[in-house]
């Protein structure tokens, strides 16, 4: 076909309203907001499509960087702004940033003095959440912010540690709380029984509350359709002698605990802080592991939400880091120790290990993210790759290290085509800790 045969048949097909539209949405790149740690489907699944697969040897082009304090929560986007949640000295600071340029539209700041066991620094752990123009923070001591997203005026707010009082935790509070419709839903760990509390998202009022032994872990609460039913899976287990913990199941409506299946390390000093994951919801399989010594386990909940055990194993165990499922497999960073990190792929059905990889030699524990055909994995010194992972193995299609830098743990957030990393310390050539806003964009 000749370029006016060309024309002649493009003009024809845009004279046609329908087949126009359809072009133009097969021709357009799918693009979401991350509002919430884990991103739209609460699993580290983006749906968005037409990526930049390769970039130079310094990685893709950077959008823009600003400067952050003390934290490892994840940046939380939606509707153009970029919230960040971090500690400055002893404040706890929400900052909003316009999505395209980085400039700081407003900050919300706050006295919060708390000092962590073991050592640690008060850190940000738990992410802020966007949700019908609020902002949702939940503070290392317990404070919990509703900010309105578009001045970042205080709505209400709510300090747990004095009402209803928090239990005993290693490194302060740490989970992102779950917005669910009208509903954010925690696990708070309190100190008189309450193991996860449901609030009203416009006015902070309580709507229900589920008691149970097990405590608050760093582990967050994802939505679950378990055979037809709306609930929320919490895996539960604070600081407590003996340690106790597990999956909880909850109807979302009500809090009412259907199902509270054990899984815990040993050891007292043990945190849960990898979120469960759905492997099929349908079925009622949800895989929850933690790295201090009880693995991975694949809880199988019956249509009466009894539950059952198919297997458990020691061949994945997870750290901070959420696991991903696809064709049919877990995948995962085994690991409590950087240099012994590999990365392993598991059968969902079976839990036999299908492959392991040393890319924890490069890579070392890594965050993984689900988009557009493949998986990016930020390795924990500022490595960026994409994988091909399948049942047969992984291959490595791109790579660059961003900077370098220790304790990159904060998981990636991918929203319009541009990737938000947090560099949590200094790194080498004395660079500051940052957010770096990466161009992800095909051309």
């Amino acid at each position: 076909m000749n370029t006016a045969s060309r024309a002649l048949v493009h003009r024809a097909i845009f004279r046609t309203p329908a087949l126009a539209l359809l072009l133009l949405l097969c021709g357009s790149a799918r693009a979401d907001d991350w509002a919430r740690f884990l991103g739209p489907t609460h699993n580290a699944v983006s749906r968005e499509t037409k990526l930049l697969h390769e970039w130079p040897s310094g990685g893709p082009a950077v959008v823009w960087e600003y400067p952050k304090g003390v934290g490892y929560a994840c940046p939380a986007i939606a509707g153009g702004r970029v919230v960040l949640f971090h500690r400055v000295e002893e404040d706890e600071v929400a900052d909003c940033l316009d999505a395209r340029t980085g400039k700081r539209l407003w900050t919300h700041r706050y006295a919060a003095p708390y000092r962590a066991r073991f050592g640690d620094r008060p850190s940000t752990r738990a992410s802020p959440v966007i949700a019908e123009g609020r902002v949702f923070t939940y503070g290392v001591a317990g404070m919990l912010h509703c900010l309105d997203l578009a001045s970042g005026k205080v709505v209400w707010k709510r300090d747990f540690a004095v009402e209803p009082g928090l239990a005993p935790a290693f490194f302060g509070t740490g989970a992102t709380p779950l917005v669910l419709g009208k509903q954010l839903i925690h696990n708070v760990g309190a100190s008189d029984g309450t193991c996860v509390i449901a609030l009203d998202t416009a006015t902070g009022r309580e709507l229900w509350s589920a008691k149970h032994e097990w405590g608050a872990s760093y582990a967050s609460p994802v939505p679950a359709t378990i055979h037809g039913r709306e609930c929320v899976l919490v895996f539960a287990g604070g600081q407590s002698r003996p340690p106790t913990g597990g999956l909880l199941t909850l109807d979302a409506t009500t809090g009412e605990i259907l199902n509270a299946t054990s899984h815990r390390a040993e050891m007292a000093e043990s945190v849960s802080a990898s979120s469960p994951v759905v492997a099929d919801g349908k079925r009622g399989l949800v895989f929850v592991s933690e790295a201090y010594g009880s693995g991975g386990a694949m809880i199988g909940i019956a249509p009466d939400f009894s539950a059952t055990r198919p297997w458990r194993t020691d061949a994945l165990g997870v750290y901070w880091m959420t696991p991903i499922v696809k064709d049919g497999c877990v995948f995962g960073v085994d690991g409590l120790n950087q240099r012994l990190a590999a990365l392993v792929c598991l059968e969902a059905s079976t839990g036999k290990q299908l492959w392991r990889d040393e890319l924890g030699g490069k890579f070392q524990r890594a965050s993984l993210l689900v988009a557009d055909g493949a998986v990016l994995c930020l390795g924990e010194n500022g490595d960026l790759a994409w994988l091909d992972l399948s049942p047969k193995g992984a291959v490595v299609k791109a790579h660059a290290q961003l900077f370098n830098a220790p304790e990159t743990w904060t998981a990636p957030a991918l929203s319009n085509g541009l990737l938000y990393v947090s560099q949590n310390e200094q790194g080498a050539g004395g660079t500051k800790p940052r957010v770096i806003c990466y161009d992800l964009r095909a051309p």
